[in-house]
């Protein structure tokens, strides 16, 4: 396996969940939850990357690095590419975030290989299949588009690919290759530096969508097809699921 290490980006402020990386699961707060999935992965170092001091504290008090980082970030890959701006540039970076505390720890380690493992991209990440209508409709859903060689085509909150000759849809059409994208990282930390210079895409502001940046200036995404993921927590009652779950697991 190659040598990569896992960097969550954690941002204190949240609309609909004030305070996110530190809501309590199991009496842990979230983002150290994460980091332990992280370190399970097989990464040689875990840090969290945030502009909180109560998140830092809360992190290095289980164990973990925590490296403060400006407020001022427009996503957690602009947040990462200012903690790593002085490693060495082949380091092999994945980009863990702070919100996903049941994410599987062998598709951290996946993402990783993927992105080793193709000289074509310049990024890694994942997808899983989607099977129904209701959310191949919803713009909360991300869907990616592939090649034949599993690089991206395109994402976008729209329904892609779009079934043109189908008068009336209540379900997927049987062969649709629908692909929704789950949001993890991989790229080198040399790469974070052209990535932070390239100029905001029309489309990546209007999709709001940070890897149409990529697309949009001529870098291949590769894209690996896993199981899909339990949610990541954005509101009140994603946090109470997740609990829920937790809770159910340690039983």
């Amino acid at each position: 396996m190659d040598d990569f290490i896992a960097v969550i980006p954690a941002r204190f402020a949240s609309s609909r969940l004030p305070g996110k990386p530190l809501a309590e699961i199991d009496g842990i707060p979230m983002v150290v939850h994460v980091a332990k999935k992280a370190a399970a992965s097989g990464a040689r170092e875990v840090w969290v990357a945030t502009d909180s001091e109560a998140v830092a504290s809360a992190v290095e008090k289980h164990g973990f690095k925590a490296r403060m980082t400006s407020p001022n970030h427009a996503s957690g890959t602009d947040r990462i590419a200012e903690v790593v701006r002085d490693w060495p540039h082949d380091t092999l970076i994945v980009n863990v975030q702070g919100d996903e505390p049941l994410i599987e720890p062998s598709l951290i380690a996946e993402v990783a290989q993927a992105l080793a493992k193709d000289s074509e991209i310049r990024m890694a990440t994942a997808c899983c299949p989607i099977f129904s209508w209701a959310e191949m409709q919803n713009p909360n859903v991300v869907k990616v588009v592939l090649d034949a060689k599993g690089h991206a085509l395109y994402f976008s909150r729209a329904e892609i690919p779009f079934a043109r000759d189908v008068s009336r849809i209540d379900s997927l059409p049987e062969g649709l290759p629908a692909f929704r994208h789950i949001g993890i990282y991989a790229y080198r930390a040399g790469f974070l530096e052209t990535y932070s210079a390239l100029p905001q895409a029309a489309i990546e502001k209007f999709e709001a969508l940070e890897q149409l940046r990529l697309l949009w200036n001529g870098y291949k995404i590769g894209v690996i097809e896993a199981d899909a993921p339990h949610a990541g927590v954005d509101t009140p009652e994603d946090l109470e699921r997740v609990r829920n779950i937790l809770h159910e697991e340690k039983k």
